[in-house]
């Protein structure tokens, strides 16, 4: 029984998670107050998805797919001289508002590093090697977002921008998890070893069940604690939904595009598109929750790019197959 109900939540996940982004907006709407204590859940609910995102993945096919140069050099160029050039030229439709165009900014300029492992494994991509990159993707970013920030906007952007956030985020959200997903896989083949298992071999299996459930309450706590900053500001999160559109479509097929450039065969190809097009929404949340007072409507733009992605992904995850045929 609880087999079945796993399978179907996999099977079902983007409609799972479009229900969770709706009924998270419903309760911001409906209870504004909570906003503070949620924001508190988040990062704690993003390192647990990321831990079982990681356990999924064997060290030893990290340690192979960190030694893939040409995989990795396509990674780089799609997000860092394509993406920020597409954003360049996407700029003049955005509203004149800064909060508006900072949001937009933070969540196009930073690739996904948490749920475009699920979707490029749904589409047959190289989720292990897309994993291996997760790191240098992060840190990269890290370095780039600043200067790509001033160059887009102005040198005031500095005194507005705290980075403290973004690097608590890498160490929480990601260094930690990966570290203890590592461990956790060592004591897993220890006890394999032993004459007489004591179960931890499950437990991969086990937390594999309950990453849809993971990413249903990161969804709800983050559309329910920034919902109630859209305070009729709802024109302005719309205006920005076409951007974010044309930049998905965009950004799979030149992804696509690249990678054929690249030569790399279809499932690392699927993957270089997956993370190209999908953007780190859920872990530049705490950099827009930084910014200053009179600036809320940054990290609700950034919750309706979430919006339109895992909607883009359902349609993505039978498209890119197509466009990239084994």
């Amino acid at each position: 029984m609880a087999a079945r109900i796993v399978d179907t939540m996999d099977r079902h996940q983007v409609p799972i998670y479009i229900v969770a982004i709706i009924v998270g907006a419903l309760a911001g709407l409906a209870v504004p107050d909570t906003t503070g204590s949620l924001s508190s859940v988040m990062n704690p609910a993003l390192a647990a998805l990321l831990f079982v995102t990681f356990l999924q993945v064997p060290i030893a096919s990290l340690a192979e797919a960190a030694r893939d140069t040409r995989f990795l050099s396509a990674l780089l160029v799609v997000n860092f001289v394509v993406v920020p050039l597409l954003v360049a030229a996407l700029l003049p439709l955005l509203p004149g508002d800064d909060a508006v165009r900072i949001g937009v900014l933070l969540v196009l300029l930073c690739p996904c590093v948490d749920y475009v492992v699920v979707f490029t494994g749904l589409a047959g991509g190289d989720a292990a090697r897309l994993v291996a990159a997760t790191p240098l993707l992060l840190l990269a970013q890290m370095a780039l977002l600043p200067l790509y920030l001033r160059l887009f906007m102005d040198d005031a952007i500095g005194d507005i921008l705290d980075v403290r956030p973004f690097v608590e985020a890498f160490v929480v959200i990601i260094v930690v998890p990966l570290l203890l997903a590592w461990l956790t896989q060592w004591l897993v083949r220890a006890d394999l070893r032993r004459p007489t298992p004591r179960g931890l071999r499950r437990l991969p299996d086990t937390a594999a069940a309950t990453m849809v459930p993971l990413m249903v309450l990161v969804l709800v706590v983050v559309t329910a604690s920034q919902v109630p900053h859209i305070d009729g500001r709802a024109g302005d999160v719309a205006r920005v939904v076409p951007v974010y559109i044309a930049f998905l479509a965009a950004m799979i097929v030149l992804g696509a595009a690249l990678a054929r450039l690249w030569r790399l065969p279809p499932p690392r190809a699927r993957a270089v598109a997956f993370s190209a097009a999908t953007r780190n929404s859920l872990v530049v949340m705490p950099l827009a929750l930084a910014l200053p007072d009179g600036m809320e409507i940054a990290a609700a733009v950034i919750v309706a790019q979430t919006l339109v992605e895992v909607v883009g992904m359902a349609i993505c995850v039978r498209a890119v197959p197509a466009l990239v045929k084994d």
